[in-house]
């Protein structure tokens, strides 16, 4: 297993440090905040809710990535890491259970899928995230990994005229090559819905298009997390100097 950097980070008067799970009883901790953040604050339906966690068939495959507020020692933010070996273990990669892959799957040896991003709602700041983000970044440069995808999701607590029209702002811009699109399987009803109001990127959508990620096709719909999920694409030659120079250490 993989040992990330444990110095920590003083952030306004926060020390934080970034570290892999490393036990069953550290992924439990992962688990109970994504079943708070999923859960309780985005009213997901988690077939785990009983037990107060958010776990699925994936969770045993994965790295877990975690970021510790080291004054109480507590997980604030995490991450969830499917390796191209244990993808090939499961039999494919989550996100394949909303998007067709194919056109990316001559990628699958050196890509890496991302999930379960969440912050506890009393850390969400640059300082948790840019934690998070290294811990991702130097993640796949140990491991020689080239291609990053992961979802990206919009809440659908409005029907998704917001997603709708966050996805119109968007492609146009940062649309993949043709050779890199995905197809949802359920796909979000774009004619039916307002595609123009000016509605804000989700933070971690927005950081992805800055770090230089695609998006690789239309929103699909998430009927578990009500969201609508873009498949996002970030191969590590596209980082942007400045990140790269940040993460890349």
């Amino acid at each position: 297993m993989l040992e990330l950097n444990r110095q920590p980070q003083a952030v306004t008067h926060r020390q934080l440090t970034t570290s892999l799970a490393h036990s069953e009883a550290e992924i439990l901790e992962a688990q109970r905040l994504r079943y708070k953040v999923f859960g309780e604050e985005m009213g997901a339906t988690l077939a785990s809710a009983k037990e107060g966690i958010d776990r699925d068939i994936y969770d045993k495959y994965c790295e877990h990535l975690l970021v510790r507020e080291s004054e109480e020692s507590k997980v604030i933010g995490t991450y969830r890491i499917l390796s191209p070996d244990q993808a090939k273990k499961i039999g494919g990669y989550y996100s394949q259970t909303e998007f067709d892959l194919t056109r990316l799957m001559h990628l699958s040896d050196r890509m890496v899928e991302v999930g379960r991003s969440c912050v506890h709602r009393d850390h969400r700041d640059g300082a948790t995230i840019t934690q998070l983000w290294g811990g991702l970044a130097q993640y796949m440069q140990q491991h020689n990994h080239e291609y990053l995808i992961g979802c990206a999701s919009i809440s659908m607590a409005d029907g998704g005229h917001v997603a709708a029209s966050i996805y119109r702002k968007l492609h146009r811009l940062y649309s993949a090559p043709t050779e890199y699109t995905v197809f949802p399987r359920y796909p979000l009803p774009l004619h039916a819905l307002n595609q123009l109001l000016d509605a804000p990127i989700p933070p971690l959508l927005k950081g992805y298009l800055r770090l230089g990620a695609y998006i690789c096709g239309a929103p699909a719909w998430d009927p578990e997390f009500n969201t609508a999920d873009l498949l996002i694409l970030l191969p590590m030659s596209r980082m942007s100097s400045r990140y790269a120079k940040h993460f890349l250490k």
